[in-house]
């Protein structure tokens, strides 16, 4: 407890201060992630929470890492960072610049056991986003990461997610192309603008919320096990 004291004491504020601000960048965590679906959440909103009042230097840092700690040992919350992904038709120009001016965000991710989670967490009404969001993800790791837009498309009507030229009408999963959109603003997918021979070509591209290694993992074991059942169907 002594050196926890001495920690935010060199900033110059007290105890109740330092757990007022972190009180705060908690709620506004968990507010926004709320209402957000899960979008992820910028370090420089965090900062601006604490530095609205306080100007010490080091303090947002100080600040968001106890929030962090707390998230985890109260509400049971993971506060990941992601750095932001770069499409890949830019990533040969981000890299000549400078790299750590890429902004970081954060994720909430539950570290309830993934039966709990199921059992007491996730709303049935929105579980088959869920799975949306697993396919989608799935089609484009496929396709090696990044595929056209119309590609995508094509791929989502083969498989009854998008229903001909109306790509807003699902029984299920409703307005298509805005819960396609969700994934862009949730980072799970970015959109990449190709100048070529015929014009632009809109690609789809798996962001850094895809590419982080747990997720990256669960859709290959999810692509294999499909594969799996169908190589069983197929032999019987």
């Amino acid at each position: 407890m002594a050196n926890d004291a001495e920690d935010f004491a060199q900033f110059g504020i007290s105890k109740e201060e330092k757990d007022k601000l972190v009180g705060e960048v908690i709620r506004y965590v968990l507010f926004k992630t709320h209402h957000t679906s899960g979008c992820p959440i910028k370090r420089e909103e965090l900062t601006q929470v604490v530095t609205k009042n306080y100007h010490q230097r080091s303090l947002p840092a100080f600040v968001i890492n106890e929030a962090k700690d707390k998230l985890s040992s109260v509400f049971g919350y993971e506060m990941k960072e992601l750095q932001r992904a770069q499409p890949s038709s830019k990533a040969q120009t981000r890299a000549s610049q400078q790299s750590g001016s890429d902004p970081k965000s954060y994720i909430l991710i539950s570290q309830l056991p993934p039966d709990v989670y199921e059992k007491y967490v996730v709303d049935e009404k929105t579980a088959h986003l869920s799975g949306f969001t697993f396919v989608v993800i799935s089609i484009v790791h496929l396709a090696g990461g990044k595929i056209p837009e119309d590609i995508l498309w094509s791929q989502l009507r083969r498989m009854g997610l998008a229903l001909g030229e109306n790509e807003g009408s699902h029984p299920v999963f409703g307005n298509v192309k805005q819960a396609l959109e969700l994934l862009v603003q949730q980072r799970y997918l970015q959109k990449d603008k190709v100048n070529g021979p015929e014009g632009n070509t809109l690609y789809y591209e798996l962001a850094e919320r895809a590419l982080d290694a747990p997720m990256n993992d669960r859709v290959k074991e999810y692509i294999s096990q499909i594969v799996q059942d169908n190589t069983t169907v197929g032999a019987a």
